[in-house]
């Protein structure tokens, strides 16, 4: 085990299908009821999902340029770290480990965690679970990353599956009789949801993508290898997104939609009985295990871009060549997410616990790499590679989505800062982590 560099080993179609199963994840399950509530007209609700994909677009494409011109497996690190400087670069990487990724994981192992306990009553509790899936995928990843890569791809095409199963099951009801008529709403809207929130739930949905960045010097065809995964993986993403949401409006209309906070489960259970409602828990399970797959192996990889930048936290930064993984990295970051994991079982709802903890600081690390490219292209003309098409519009479109999500997160931890007292401590305890690493990074070099 040493210090080698990654080889190109993953096809764009491989990085593809990960940015597949980092974003289609729960939230395709659980988000279109809120779009719905806050739309006045099927159009408009399907028009804000597509919204929802371009202004992820406009990020896609951003990150291209930069991870072109500067591949590398730390992402966001190298980019923060060559526009910033050291220190901005090393507190980043560290937040990433304290707080975003390492929460991230534990937040979608709650999601799968909840569904397995409803699939297996007598079985683990929820936060059981959530252990059992941190440790699982975590593991399955320091085999090799081709174990990471065969499961990211068996993965995706269930979860792929069973979105085509509720789109079939929406026509299934059509054929029998009327589409809408078929399937009533389980409960009222959700009160006070406006068009900005629920822009808010759809990027939430989108979110991800943003990892691909850390695939780039293991992507074979460099730069247009990496640009063709971010578009082949966001139109997919998009397409299906529409999809689903076209098929759920078909079922219950957009009045039904919005008073229906689990439509696919109702939607399956109406088309083909009770095995349907057990179709959708399975399908949210292997969602969660997708999603989870996918950043448990980008996600080391910026622990390990700072093992090499910090003599902190020197070990980190160890490659397996043979088996072409960071097995340190992996193995810290499993502990770190199994510690939130623990936190989260102790609050009222560890879901929203771990989306204020982590949200905040996503977003505020995410505008400061928008900035970065305008930085970089100023102080670095000369270096080469994709150049993001309708420069700066695009960028610019970018961070106003970032500082915009910004700005809502924090309005989110603010609003669960007055409901419980779990919300109250996991902002506390996000934004406080990443204070702490200040002084931990301050000799970043």
């Amino acid at each position: 085990m040493d210090r080698a560099q990654p080889a190109r080993r993953l096809s764009a179609t491989d990085v593809a299908l990960m940015i597949v199963g980092i974003v289609v994840g729960a939230g395709i399950f659980r988000v279109p009821a809120d779009v719905a509530a806050a739309s006045s007209n099927n159009w408009e609700v399907l028009g804000l999902w597509l919204a929802g994909g371009l202004a992820a677009l406009t990020g896609a494409l951003t990150y291209a340029e930069l991870a072109t011109r500067y591949p590398s497996i730390g992402g966001e690190f190298h980019f923060l770290r060559l526009a910033f400087g050291a220190r901005v670069g090393a507190l980043f990487v560290w937040a990433r480990v304290a707080v975003m990724q390492t929460g991230a994981i534990a937040t979608v192992g709650f999601v799968a965690g909840d569904y397995a306990a409803g699939l297996w009553p007598n079985g683990p509790s929820p936060a059981m679970w959530a252990g059992i899936a941190v440790l699982a995928v975590s593991f399955g990843n320091m085999i090799s990353l081709e174990a990471g890569r065969r499961g990211q791809q068996i993965f995706v095409a269930i979860e792929i599956f069973a979105i085509v199963s509720v789109i079939a099951a929406a026509v299934m009801l059509g054929i029998g009789g009327g589409g809408a008529a078929q399937v009533a709403g389980s409960g009222s809207a959700m009160p006070g949801t406006s068009l900005g929130l629920a822009l808010v739930f759809i990027m939430l949905a989108y979110g991800g993508w943003n990892e691909a960045a850390y695939l780039s010097a293991e992507t074979k065809g460099g730069g247009s290898g990496l640009v063709a995964a971010l578009v082949l993986g966001l139109g997919l993403v998009t397409l299906l997104y529409l999809a689903v949401n076209a098929a759920f409006l078909f079922a219950f209309g957009r009045e039904g939609l919005a008073g229906t906070p689990a439509p696919a489960t109702l939607l399956l259970d109406a088309a083909f009985g009770p095995v349907g409602a057990a179709l959708v828990a399975g399908a949210v399970v292997v969602a969660s295990l997708s999603t989870m797959n996918a950043t448990v192996i980008t996600g080391a990889r910026a622990m390990c871009a700072m093992g090499r930048h910090l003599p902190l936290f020197g070990p980190l930064g160890q490659w397996d060549q043979a088996r072409s993984v960071p097995r340190p990295a992996l193995l810290v970051q499993a502990l770190v997410a199994l510690a939130l994991t623990a936190y989260g079982a102790t609050t009222r709802d560890g879901f929203s616990a771990m989306v204020a903890f982590g949200a905040p600081v996503f977003w505020l690390f995410l505008a400061l790499t928008a900035l970065s490219l305008f930085i970089l292209r100023r102080r670095r003309p000369e270096v080469g590679g994709f150049a993001v098409p309708l420069y700066p519009i695009v960028p610019l479109l970018f961070l106003g989505v970032c500082l915009t999500m910004l700005w809502s997160s924090l309005g989110y931890a603010a609003f669960l800062l007055g409901q419980s007292e779990s919300g109250r401590l996991a902002g506390i305890l996000g934004l406080g982590l990443l204070v702490a690493g200040i002084p931990l990074v301050w000799k970043a070099r």
